[in-house]
């Protein structure tokens, strides 16, 4: 096969890059790991192993021995760096057949690939180290291609995989990963030798060559093979899933809906633990969820063993039709209930039955994977990472049922076996060394202003805390750099006019279709205009009056419509000013709408403590580092009030502070952390971060 003439997969091998690297087999394992991870279709994130054989000193008898470099367990083929792999002495791997004593003695021999790590600086040796160290071959790829998966997964696998690649493909059936299944690929080389590659039931794909591009083309290659098959499986059948049932709605219609029904939904999936949502509607969705296959497919659940980890073992499928009205939330979400319950009833059953007399106790009933036919596929998970990725396994889940159906019957593994996998004692062991969540993990956070300054700072600190943040301003150009400085899944933007009720709908939407709903609400967006009484115009007064007030009233009402739906409460904090407090010349206007701020957030917070929706303020003074209010015509206004120049402001108002400390945005930001992250009793008060004005104490 030619090389960059693939059909079905991506040639990114650059000659170039290699040339760099050199005779580094090390570092080109990692490049050819990052090629094939970079791909969805080849495997998922997370998903699929790679490795490497050198030959190296022994540290301690200064011989010559062959050493596998392996991908970490937890690590990621497409983000791979040196700090991810582990490197173990391979004769050491292989003598351990010599101590294995059979499937139940599993779960000890992991234990035991520590006794044969030779790089101590090694991550932990994965489930799948014995699959590699047992072959002979110097690079080998374990990867789960869609394509391959939907042959794996095929009814008539075995057969499948010889009328694609006759005598040049091994086939082992499924077992779940372990040392086992590594002398199984053993046994299997040694009754075929030559062979290119083994298909492994229900799982994926083993690969291998002499050099890391060797390997890498007789991965891309094989996928290819199987890829071209199933297309012209699809084009003989001429449909697939059975062919449409329903229509889509439009993207707009499908987009309204989800963003809709996003909260309820969370609402429900976060009955144990609060969780995070995404949303996705591609071509490829839609096609499944709309067929007349859905009903079949959807309960018999996934294949693979990286996908039902990700996803649960199977879906919930809504029964709400395209036409459904989602503005009454009490009727939609009395539809819902039951469905919910049915599931998590389901899943309760499922665990009673497959348990062991040493499984881990049921994790989280709840679905992570709800179809809306017609509209689309949302996930719940802890954390957008895990939620977003969940989305991309069940998707390569479609794609495996999809080809697996056009060359014969899907299948999945039988439920104890699934079980026996999601509720492994080493996956349980997995889940327990996970880091401590961030206080603010599980959270949507969601700040006007916050194209610079204060707003920026604040959502700086939320997201350092855990928080998810949605970054709101009326300048675009400002948002997008903004968020670009926060890591993939921290952070969303969406342009927004406070002034403009239609504007701040749009601005809640796309936050609850980014991350499934709000939890806090922060109003930093603002203004400061000074003058006197007389020269105070009416514009200025509206504008003030519409930014600060208006503003945080419409903000505060949409919100807790979002937070209602949800379920369990949420935080909305006012940005407000000293100035609210205190009363000062040339202020008339800017005071007047920063005390409405704090008043209306004490009505709030009477009126919303049933519904567990916290209502604070936090009052900054003299922010002058940072902040965009002094960069226009405030600033002049103040000095001309306190008879001094522009540049000697900072210096007066850090003077004039109890503490005699300068203000910085990050302070604000830390005010507003603890009204969120720490003060959860807390409601219907006035933090003052001022360095301590005595004026401006609230008692």
């Amino acid at each position: 096969m030619a090389v960059k003439t693939f059909k079905h997969v991506d040639y990114l091998w650059n000659e170039n890059k290699a040339l760099e690297l050199g005779d580094n087999q090390v570092e080109l394992f990692l490049y050819r790991s990052n090629l094939l991870g970079s791909d969805l279709r080849i495997t998922n994130y997370g998903g699929g192993n790679t490795s490497c054989k050198t030959i190296e000193k022994d540290p301690l008898t200064n011989e010559e021995v062959e050493v596998m470099w392996i991908k970490g367990s937890g690590g990621d083929i497409g983000t791979l760096t040196r700090a991810g792999i582990a490197g173990l002495y391979t004769e050491r791997l292989r003598n351990l057949k010599n101590v294995y004593q059979g499937l139940d003695d599993e779960d000890r021999m992991v234990g035991l690939f520590n006794h044969c790590i030779y790089d101590l600086d090694s991550r932990a040796p994965s489930i799948d180290t014995p699959l590699h160290g047992l072959l002979p071959f110097k690079h080998i790829d374990h990867l789960h291609p869609d394509a391959l998966i939907a042959v794996a997964a095929a009814k008539d696998s075995e057969k499948i995989t010889k009328e694609i690649w006759g005598d040049t493909m091994g086939w082992v059936p499924w077992q779940r990963p372990g040392f086992d299944l590594g002398l199984q690929l053993e046994k299997c080389l040694n009754d075929n030798p030559g062979i290119r590659g083994i298909v492994l039931g229900s799982h994926g794909l083993f690969t291998w060559g002499d050099t890391s591009y060797e390997c890498y083309m007789n991965s891309l290659e094989v996928i290819e093979m199987a890829s071209e098959y199933i297309a012209k499986k699809i084009e003989e059948n001429g449909t697939v899933f059975g062919g449409e049932k329903i229509k889509s709605l439009p993207k707009e219609e499908r987009s309204a809906k989800a963003a809709q029904l996003m909260p309820l939904l969370r609402g429900l999936c976060s009955s144990e633990a609060q969780m995070i949502g995404h949303f996705t509607d591609t071509d490829v969705v839609l096609q499944y969820i709309n067929s007349n296959d859905l009903e079949r497919l959807a309960p018999v659940g996934t294949s693979c063993p990286d996908h039902f980890l990700r996803t649960k073992i199977q879906p919930l499928v809504l029964s709400l039709d395209t036409s459904e009205d989602l503005t009454n939330s009490n009727t939609v979400l009395e539809k819902l209930k039951p469905e919910f319950e049915q599931y998590r009833q389901g899943y309760k059953e499922y665990y009673e039955k497959c348990k062991r007399d040493n499984s881990p106790a049921m994790r989280d009933p709840n679905p992570v994977i709800i179809i809306y036919p017609g509209v689309g596929i949302f996930s719940f998970a802890k954390n957008k990472q895990t939620t977003r990725v969940a989305s991309e396994f069940y998707i390569n889940a479609i794609n495996v049922m999809r080809g697996a159906e056009a060359i014969s019957e899907y299948t999945s593994l039988p439920r104890q076996e699934a079980f026996d996998i999601e509720y492994w004692l080493l996956e349980e062991a997995k889940l327990q060394r996970m880091p401590k969540e961030k206080p603010l993990s599980r959270r949507v956070a969601f700040i006007t202003g916050a194209g610079g300054g204060i707003g920026k700072a604040i959502a700086d600190k939320l997201a350092e805390e855990g928080a998810n943040v949605v970054l709101t301003d009326i300048a675009e150009d400002r948002l997008k750099e903004a968020v670009d400085t926060y890591k993939r899944d921290t952070a969303s933007y969406a342009v927004c006019d406070v002034t403009n009720t239609a504007s701040i709908k749009e601005a809640y939407s796309k936050a609850c279709l980014e991350f499934g709903g709000v939890d806090i609400v922060v109003h930093s967006a603002g203004l400061a205009i000074s003058k006197p009484l007389e020269e105070t115009s009416e514009k200025d007064w509206d504008l003030l009056q519409n930014v600060l007030v208006k503003g945080q009233f419409e903000l505060a009402k949409q919100a807790v419509e979002i937070m209602r739906k949800q379920g369990f409460g949420g935080d909305i904090i006012s940005i407000a000013s000293k100035n609210g407090l205190v009363s000062g010349p040339n202020n008339v206007g800017y005071g007047t709408s920063k005390a409405a701020q704090q008043h209306m957030s004490r009505l709030l917070a009477a009126e919303l403590g049933k519904d567990q929706i916290r209502v604070n303020v936090v009052n900054p003074d003299g922010v002058i580092v940072g902040s965009k209010i002094w960069e226009g015509d405030w600033a002049e206004g103040r000095a001309k009030a306190y008879g001094i120049t522009v540049e000697e402001l900072p210096a007066h108002y850090a003077k004039r502070n109890l503490l005699n400390q300068i203000i910085y945005p990050e302070d604000i930001a830390n005010g507003v952390f603890a009204c969120v992250g720490i003060l959860d009793k807390t409601t219907g008060n006035i933090i003052n971060v001022d360095g301590g004005m005595a004026n401006a104490f609230v008692r």
